[in-house]
């Protein structure tokens, strides 16, 4: 397939990841002519809920093992929107479908680990489900989205294997272009709903960037993606500044969203790396609520996620931006 050749500068503003339409409303009930309820709704049953404003949160549980935990339900997990107790109201802990774009640094330094990233990258996306759909993006000085999204996964390996090293780095605007096309997969029905993920691998620093570190940062946090790092380390005993702050920067994303950042010390290590990931995206709980802040002020709000079984510590994206009033 011809790759797309983007630049930062290019890019338009995407509309949110899931749009909810406004359902029908049935006509109210007379209190006479109301069935009786004999059973509370089944609160396990997860729902897609149209028209209401719901922060919806990828939750990662792990023991002090670093084992996942996915036994937990609804009423063992708390949470907290800038220090007040919310009413979780959506719970599902069976695996959804993903939607994922996996970049992939292809500047001049990445050469002589290429093949071994490729290896790594096409065994990654042999783990995806059928369901699963995946996009392919190279990036060295320029970014090119090598596969759109697909759930073809010999489409998805062949992209991986297109790509060669040359040119500079501009880590920024590859994860600030991929975030963008994340945000036009959008759900019409609960079928479509997917868990969002960003997977991004390089070796060094950004160099050639269009885009700041803070406008990619708060395009994340706008997001409805967790993203996953792997920076890969150098064989000096003493990191390079740029290193450093490459460093830095994976591990603010990954922070901020509720995913995780890799420093392996060897390029034959990724596979491992890769296989972590997957293992995480299969493992993850998403639950919801209608925050009680009803201030439509486009303000921060900080959102901590609790569980109640002793040991087990709970990984989630540490906010979200208010709606606003259009």
């Amino acid at each position: 397939m011809r790759a797309v050749r983007l630049v930062a500068v290019a890019v338009l503003a995407a509309l949110p990841a899931f749009p909810m339409a406004q359902e029908p409303q049935a006509p109210p009930v007379p209190p006479s002519a109301a069935p009786p309820t004999s059973q509370p709704p089944d609160r396990q049953r997860p729902s897609f809920r149209a028209g209401v404003d719901i922060v919806s949160l990828n939750v990662t549980v792990v023991d002090p093992a670093n084992r996942y935990v996915t036994d937990l339900d609804q009423n063992d997990f708390q949470v907290f929107e800038d220090g007040m107790k919310q009413d979780v109201t959506f719970f599902n802990k069976r695996q959804q479908p993903i939607a994922l774009s996996l970049l992939l640094d292809s500047s001049a330094s990445m050469e002589d680990k290429l093949e071994t990233l490729q290896k790594a990258a096409t065994e990654f996306v042999r783990r995806l489900k059928p369901n699963d759909i995946a996009q392919v993006v190279d990036f060295d000085s320029r970014v090119e989205i090598r596969q759109p999204f697909t759930s073809n996964r010999t489409e998805l390996e062949a992209a991986i294997l297109q790509t060669s090293a040359g040119g500079s780095t501009s880590l920024h605007n590859a994860i600030y272009i991929s975030l963008k096309e994340l945000r036009k997969v959008r759900a019409q029905a609960e079928e479509d709903v997917r868990r969002q993920a960003l997977v991004v691998f390089s070796d060094g620093e950004d160099t050639s960037s269009l885009v700041s570190f803070e406008e990619v940062l708060d395009l994340a946090k706008r997001s409805e993606t967790a993203i996953y790092a792997i920076a890969l380390r150098t064989s000096e005993p003493a990191q390079s500044k740029g290193f450093r702050e490459a460093e830095f920067v994976m591990r603010q994303l990954a922070q901020e969203t509720g995913g995780r950042a890799f420093f392996p010390a060897r390029v034959e290590d990724l596979s491992g790396v890769y296989a972590q990931i997957s293992d995480e995206l299969s493992s993850q709980y998403t639950i919801g609520y209608t925050s009680k802040n009803q201030l439509r002020n486009g303000a921060w709000r900080r959102v901590v996620v609790q569980v109640t079984r002793p040991n087990a510590t709970p990984r989630t994206k540490k906010g979200y931006y208010a709606p606003t009033t259009h």
